[in-house]
């Protein structure tokens, strides 16, 4: 049995009372939302192991939803559509939709890509290291190493800066909206956009002394993004 809990925010009862049905039988506890304001305020008071979310809900849409979501965690979030549109699945994955399932869907497929991505995250926390390109950063000994042929070189950084590199690295190729990093990796005030921007000016040179094979790209008025290539 898991045990675990999904969320479901869907405004159609019958596929909700379909996809509680199936996930149940598989041994998953549900809690349900109509709407996308509901449903952000039974993430807020349940913090669900996983959200299965519509993306044409009443009220507040599902992408408005997920990039709240997004802002303070990292919980994992399976958009669900009736609109077969490349575009909206384009933006779901860009603000950090896990998977993307579009109607009319079989609820045992639901139920498998439930697992499947709750087994991505187990695997992740029980590593405790991510690893991007040449790239290491260890969250259990709070370093960050870049691998050459030769060896590992440790990057010198400070509290900030790992929590940064951290954080970009465990969403590498996704951008970030500077207000999700500030929540995440500045526990007092709120910094000024020229001091995040300070901190990603000296990330980037450390990567670059280091000889990382990756680098902090800022995406003007949306955030920052951790891609291939030299800084």
């Amino acid at each position: 049995m898991h045990n675990q809990l999904i969320l479901i925010v869907e405004d159609d009862w019958e596929i909700r009372e379909t996809m509680e049905k199936y996930l149940s039988r598989a041994g998953f506890r549900t809690d349900y939302a109509s709407d996308g304001t509901l449903g952000l305020a039974h993430f807020q008071m349940l913090k669900p192991d996983l959200v299965i979310l519509d993306i044409g809900l009443p009220r507040q849409d599902g992408l408005d939803v997920l990039a709240q979501i997004r802002r303070r965690y990292d919980t994992p979030v399976i958009m669900v559509t009736a609109r077969d549109d490349p575009v909206d699945e384009l933006q779901g994955f860009r603000l950090g939709a896990d998977d993307y399932i579009i109607k009319p869907f079989h609820p045992g497929v639901v139920v498998e890509r439930v697992k499947a991505v709750l087994a991505r995250y187990r695997s992740r926390g029980a590593s405790r290291l991510i690893r991007f390109e040449n790239l290491a950063v260890d969250l259990n000994a709070h370093a960050a190493y870049v691998n050459h042929p030769t060896g590992a070189t440790e990057i010198a950084l400070t509290i900030t800066e790992f929590k940064l590199l951290a954080r970009m690295a465990e969403f590498a190729g996704r951008v970030l909206p500077r207000a999700e990093l500030i929540d995440a990796c500045f526990t007092e005030n709120s910094p000024l956009e020229a001091t995040i921007n300070t901190h990603i000016h000296n990330l980037k040179r450390k990567l670059s002394d280091a000889g990382a094979g990756v680098w902090p790209r800022t995406v003007r008025g949306i955030g920052y993004r951790l891609e291939k290539g030299n800084v």
